[in-house]
């Protein structure tokens, strides 16, 4: 009997490189394959049970934005490759309220296609919807906006970005003509000499980034960070400024009050590079401190304080998160905190700007290449008749033929069963993701053709009467546009397992059963050479990008025209995308959340994630190391409101708001206000948060209202 050959040594098995799967920081790391059969408990493997992982996860210091620093979910990433943890076969219902069952790919894309026509001959084209997700690649994405536009002739295509930072997205469209999450490089931040963070916690949400905050300090920057709850990332703060949910944009308008007051604006800037400002001052003039305190709860020293370091410092930067973006005045928030930026000259400067921390792993690109439901690639604008015949020509269809505008992300969901009756989902789990998630589940329901492609069976591919499993980050090349606007490249490790297709293989398959047969390739370098014809031009042009290129360059930053154009990493130094060249200014006013507290429901409800989870959990719950760090959800609130309501440390607690109930152990601390309770959004069932939350939507962005409700809290018993 002959012996087993020895493992090969670790340092002799060769790395691919590529990106994590998560956040919108895209690090680097490396996949180095597994030592042998039955491997997988080395770095990365996160104790799955589902079977052998392929490979390992190892470091990648040469990659600039994390230099080889991964949070727990990026060093765990490789469980979610074992076999046993996610899908490998196509699943059908045969009949509603039969299980799923296993089915070949033919009968499983049959199945769709004829549902998908069925549906369009019976209730026409817009009864047919495409929901797609911020964590697909840009060639997925593209192909996906190009499927609903050109073989389904829907206007009814939107994506789960919605929910992420479409309120910033507008504000910055409308001061700066033009929107990229962060309009300078990550590497500029610990440059700047004070960083205002507004309702974002990155040392949960995106670890690796908090260097940047500590480089910051070390250089002697000084840290502001705006948030109801004192969180690891308030801790590192020089000053912690905790308003009330829902009152950010009063906070910044009473900042912007105090500026004009004590005669800090930039007079010259203002007038050279900016228009608006008479109506924006006069709207900020009502805004007066003790006004502002009584509003926010903020003390009027800690207002000055703000001013004085966001003032005295050479540059300044304001980056806003979730927290002010999602809510019902989401956009003017964003506009208000712009404004303070614009006023003081902190714009179109080195080391200075505004800047949004995008959340999901490809919320920028997903946007800017046709999944929204009033864009075409490049950050073209549907209804721009340029724009049309540009992208039409590209595909080789008659501008006429292309549907206009269709509804935003939340009214998609909400009318589904009704004027929608047939949805294609891609990559998103919006039964636990979207707002009044009941409600949401129950429309699901209600329709004639639920079709979900994902890795693997989230809560709304276990509503589904098809699932197609698809490959996932580490089985498949493409490109990804990080929260600075570099579009990285993400490489192909390993193979997927038998069974499993990708989403190009999925598009084609589909497009060819509805009569296109070309137009939908399968190679995503294919994919991404026709997406840089259709951005050739628009605002988000990646004409000058190629997989070579950003191999060589770690990463390119968009516009990049042409191959000879170096890209662009600061943007709006000379100039800002608005026809003029100037920055607007808006003129906003401070207006109530949609729901405020009342008698029968007193508190206000915030809510966020966890270090260990991310977005719906639909793949870090499935994690074992990840799921132990944090197993499920709870109900953070403070000790005083604890005690007056007679709740305990662990004890379960109901939170109910006007849409319904979620109940989960309760955690007492002081890091939240007394008139604030919190809760993570990651898990299903009887503790999903988002059973709560408030679907009134912003009037430009439509994003919906997550970040404050009105709600009670009752002992659960049990």
């Amino acid at each position: 009997m002959s012996e087993a050959a020895a493992p090969t040594p670790a340092a002799a098995r060769p790395a691919v490189d590529t990106h994590c799967p998560y956040c919108a920081l895209q690090c680097g790391m490396g996949l180095r394959p597994a030592a042998g059969p039955g491997s997988g408990s080395g770095s990365g493997s996160g104790g799955s049970s589902g079977g052998a992982v392929p490979v390992e996860v190892v470091e990648r210091p040469a990659f600039p934005v994390n230099r080889g620093a991964l949070c727990g979910k990026g060093a765990n990433a490789a469980a979610l490759l074992a076999p046993g943890a996610r899908l490998t076969v196509p699943l059908v219902r045969p009949r509603r309220g039969a299980p799923l069952e296993p089915a070949t790919w033919d009968e499983a894309l049959d199945r769709v296609a004829a549902g998908l026509s069925r549906t369009a001959e019976a209730h026409g084209r817009d009864a047919v919807g495409v929901f797609g997700g911020g964590g697909l690649t840009n060639e997925k994405a593209y192909l996906l906006g190009k499927f609903a536009r050109v073989v389904l002739r829907t206007a009814t295509v939107d994506y789960n970005g919605r929910f992420c930072m479409s309120s910033a997205a507008a504000a910055q469209n409308r001061a700066f003509g033009l929107d990229r999450g962060l309009p300078f490089p990550l590497e500029d931040i610990p440059r700047t000499g004070c960083l205002v963070l507004v309702g974002g916690n990155p040392a949960e949400t995106m670890p690796p980034f908090v260097r940047y905050l500590r480089e910051l300090r070390e250089n002697g920057g000084r840290l502001v960070v705006v948030d109801p709850r004192r969180t690891r990332t308030a801790g590192l703060a020089d000053l912690h400024l905790a308003p009330r949910p829902g009152t950010d944009l009063a906070l910044a308008l009473g900042l912007l009050h105090l500026v004009v007051a004590e005669g800090r604006t930039d007079e010259a800037f203002v007038a050279e590079r900016t228009t608006g400002w008479p109506e924006a001052r006069a709207a900020a003039m009502a805004h007066w401190p003790e006004l502002v305190e009584s509003v926010t709860g903020v003390p009027v020293p800690q207002l000055r304080e703000t001013v004085r370091l966001f003032c005295d410092a050479e540059a300044s930067m304001v980056l806003t998160a979730r927290g002010p973006e999602q809510q019902s005045k989401g956009t003017d928030t964003v506009s208000a905190w712009i404004n303070l930026c614009l006023a003081t000259g902190r714009a179109g400067r080195p080391h200075s700007g505004y800047g949004c921390l995008t959340g999901q792993g490809n919320g920028q690109g997903g946007r800017e290449h046709g999944q929204k439901a009033d864009q075409l690639p490049g950050y073209r604008r549907l209804d721009d008749p340029a724009a049309r015949a540009h992208v039409a020509a590209v595909w080789g269809v008659d501008p006429e033929s292309l549907p206009g505008p269709g509804r935003s992300a939340y009214e998609l969901l909400d009318s589904l069963g009704r004027d929608v009756r047939a949805l294609l989902v891609a990559g998103s789990n919006p039964v636990v993701s979207a707002p009044h998630a009941a409600h949401v589940a129950e429309r699901l329901a209600a329709l004639d053709l639920l079709a979900v492609s994902d890795v693997v069976l989230s809560e709304t591919a276990a509503l589904a009467d098809v699932v197609l499993p698809v490959a996932q980050w580490a089985e498949e090349t493409g490109t990804m546009t990080t929260l600075e606007g570099r579009v990285v490249l993400r490489r192909r490790a390993v193979d997927p397992p038998p069974g499993v297709r990708s989403d190009l293989e999925v598009l084609h398959g589909l497009a060819a059963r509805l009569g296109h047969g070309e137009g939908f390739p399968v190679e995503p370098e294919k994919a991404f050479d026709e997406l840089r014809r259709a951005s050739a031009g628009g605002p988000a042009d990646y004409a000058g990008i190629g997989y070579g290129r950003i191999a060589a360059e770690d990463g390119v930053f968009w516009p990049c025209p042409s191959a000879d154009h170096p890209g662009t990493p600061r943007l709006f130094l000379d100039r800002f995308a608005t026809p003029d060249g100037r920055a607007r200014f808006a003129a906003v006013q401070h207006r109530p959340a949609a729901e405020e507290p009342d008698a029968e429901y007193p508190l206000r409800l915030t809510t966020g994630r966890v270090l260990a989870q991310y977005q719906s959990g639909a793949q870090t719950r499935r994690v074992a190391a990840l799921a132990a760090a944090a197993p499920g959800p709870f109900v953070e609130l403070h000790p005083r409101l604890a005690e007056r309501l007679g709740i305990g440390e662990g004890a379960p607690v109901a939170v109910v708001s006007r849409r319904g109930r979620a109940v989960a152990p309760a955690r007492l601390t002081d890091a939240i206000r007394p008139d604030t309770v919190f809760m993570p959004f990651h898990w299903p069932g009887a503790g999903r948060a988002n059973t709560v939350t408030n679907p009134v939507l912003d009037p430009v962005s439509r994003m919906p209202e997550f970040k404050v409700c009105a709600v009670r809290l009752e002992p659960a018993g049990g």
